[in-house]
């Protein structure tokens, strides 16, 4: 198949290595085209622009920051404000695959729907080797009828699919998840915290953790990086958390729910990309929560 993929960043550029690898035929733009070098050597095509990618494709696989991305790109791809005007996408599925607010994604879905376009979207759990590997969890909203034909496309990407249901409930999905990526991490950062502090060897807290069942697994990745303090070259940037906790923030205050937790988490989170690790890897939390001392 004819395959676009927008944004080859952490994630876009080794899902788009998976879809060649699976044999299928890739466009793909990002706004810095030095990214796109090393796909375009392995057999991808470079557009210039997203629309000469629309006009190229099957499908186009959005992989961007945000929601405001996601429309701007598709501005560019000739899908208009009113949603009416002529536009490549009309004879094209739209598959949007970063974390943004069930909102925006239903507000995409419904213009790509006006000019006769499919809309899904496709929100992935998993970070740089589950995408290499194609073991990335997908959940998927829609219709029906678009998430059967394109299924073995996602397949290609993602070892296990889940159909939610429609527009905005995956995203849904996926805020719920990310939410949790920041709470574990930051209780888990403070009990490390405060057992370092009172001398307790940590291997013995882990072994007591690992036994109980309080245990996920991401204790166990995100242990090295907070021992050592280490947090450069991240599989998700401490930036994109701050802005997935304030997604689930304002859903949950939406949804008429207490925010307390949530909200208390991404202030933390906020203090981190505030004091430089905005582009690191969000195990930086640790350093918020049990700063070094200050020297003598």
């Amino acid at each position: 198949m004819k395959i676009g993929v927008v944004g080859t960043g952490l994630m876009g550029s080794p899902m788009a290595l998976r879809l060649l690898s699976a044999g299928h035929q890739v466009w793909v733009y990002n706004r810095t085209p030095a990214r796109l070098k090393p796909l375009e050597l392995v057999g991808a095509t470079v557009c210039p622009t997203p629309l000469a990618l629309a006009q190229s494709v099957e499908a186009v696989i959005l992989m961007v920051t945000d929601g405001e991305a996601a429309r701007s790109l598709l501005a560019d791809m000739g899908l208009s404000e009113g949603g009416n005007s002529p536009s490549p996408l009309a004879s094209c599925a739209v598959i949007q695959m970063g974390t943004i607010a069930p909102a925006e994604s239903q507000a995409l879905s419904q213009r790509v729907t006006q000019v006769g376009g499919t809309y899904l979207e496709a929100p992935v759990l998993g970070s740089i080797p589950e995408a290499k590997n194609g073991k990335l969890i997908i959940m998927v909203g829609g219709e029906e009828e678009a998430y059967q034909r394109w299924q073995p496309l996602l397949a290609c990407l993602g070892s296990t699919l889940y159909h939610v249901g429609p527009a905005g409930s995956a995203a849904t999905l996926k805020l719920a998840m990310n939410q949790l990526i920041g709470s574990l991490t930051a209780a888990f950062a403070q009990s490390l915290g405060l057992v370092q502090a009172a001398g307790i060897d940590v291997n013995t807290f882990m072994a007591v953790v690992r036994q109980s069942a309080l245990y996920a697994p991401t204790f166990d990745k995100k242990l090295p990086r907070m021992q050592t303090r280490q947090f450069a070259d991240p599989n998700f940037p401490t930036k994109h958390l701050l802005k997935d906790m304030g997604l689930f923030v304002a859903a949950a205050e939406a949804a008429g729910l207490a925010t307390t937790p949530a909200e208390s988490v991404r202030q933390l989170v906020e203090e981190a990309v505030q004091a430089g690790f905005a582009d690191d890897d969000y195990a930086a939390l640790f350093n918020i929560v049990s700063p070094l001392p200050e020297p003598d």
